[in-house]
């Protein structure tokens, strides 16, 4: 809201986290802001859909959900060479806003979920964005004027998950890597969406421009799971808990059908017909962890006798 007005309007990628979505249909919309949904993969093509009031590029990489990493620079590339003004922003959390350094790639602004990472214990709210010097002073300036700020509290807890940050993602990565090349050799799975995985699209991206990884994937089943199944599989893991809010020390589990997914895919669609089942790889003994999901996997071969 601090780089926009009525009847501006604004690129943001189609596999963008779905309340960001919310936001630009409910809030931008009702300020006369529209907003275009690109393909996720699309690259340089980005500029054919630049318009003369574009003022905004929003990127989430890797995608929401689907973990597609896009090809950043030769977005970033295209964008200022149609309009150098428009500012381009990224959805950083991921990265937990030190595994891709966003500013150095040309982007104006980097924004996190602190809640996710920088807390790193599933216990308190934050939000974060970094900005370049050129954008800087009108980011800070509305940002104010819109009440924006941290509580103390926060700001302290936020300050204690900084200082175990590098130690805790390096254990993210490995156990999520461990767990994501085990699934890759199971015969119920079609995909694994993680992006140090060669079948990741987009993972020659991810070699090229990000030091590392964290512990949220997902993979897909080679079968659309019913509503029996589903509550069969995830209802009872020993280590896995259904939520939403992942980065803390403690591993997740949440499921999509094809369908749910297609309805937050304004661009870029879904390639697939079984469930997608994304986890967040915890802190937990990472052993534990797989024979849980191996118990999960004889649940759904029991329910297909």
């Amino acid at each position: 809201m601090s780089f926009v007005s009525a009847g501006d309007h604004v690129l943001v990628t189609g596999s963008v986290y779905e309340p960001t979505q919310d936001f630009c249909t409910h809030i931008l919309g009702r300020m006369n802001v529209a907003t275009t949904y690109f393909d996720p993969l699309l690259g340089e093509a980005i500029a054919e859909l630049i318009q003369p009031n574009t003022r905004v590029v929003f990127l989430e990489s890797p995608g929401s959900i689907t973990l597609e990493i896009q090809d950043i620079p030769a977005i970033v590339r295209a964008v200022r060479a149609v309009n150098p003004e428009i500012v381009i922003m990224i959805d950083n959390t991921w990265a937990a806003g030190v595994l891709f350094k966003a500013l150095e790639f040309d982007i104006d602004i980097s924004i996190q979920a602190g809640t996710k990472y920088i807390i790193g214990h599933s216990d308190y709210m934050l939000g974060t964005a970094v900005a370049n010097a050129r954008c800087w002073e009108q980011l800070r300036e509305y940002s104010y004027l819109m009440g924006q700020m941290v509580d103390a509290d926060t700001a302290y807890m936020a300050s204690r998950g900084l200082r175990t940050l590098s130690v805790r993602l390096k254990q993210h990565e490995q156990s999520s890597i461990a767990v994501a090349r085990w699934l890759a050799e199971r015969p119920e799975v079609a995909r694994v969406n993680h992006p140090a995985l060669p079948a990741c699209k987009g993972h020659e991206f991810y070699r090229r421009d990000f030091s590392g990884c964290n512990g949220l994937f997902s993979f897909v089943l080679k079968q659309r799971l019913s509503e029996a199944q589903l509550a069969d599989y995830l209802d009872h893991f020993r280590h896995f808990t259904m939520a939403y809010s992942w980065g803390g020390y403690e591993s997740l589990i949440l499921a999509n059908q094809p369908e749910e997914l297609e309805a937050i895919r304004p661009a870029g669609g879904v390639d697939f017909s079984g469930t997608l089942v994304r986890l967040h790889i915890g802190l937990e003994n990472v052993q534990d962890l797989i024979d849980d999901l191996a118990a999960g996997f004889e649940r759904l071969q029991a329910g297909n006798r």
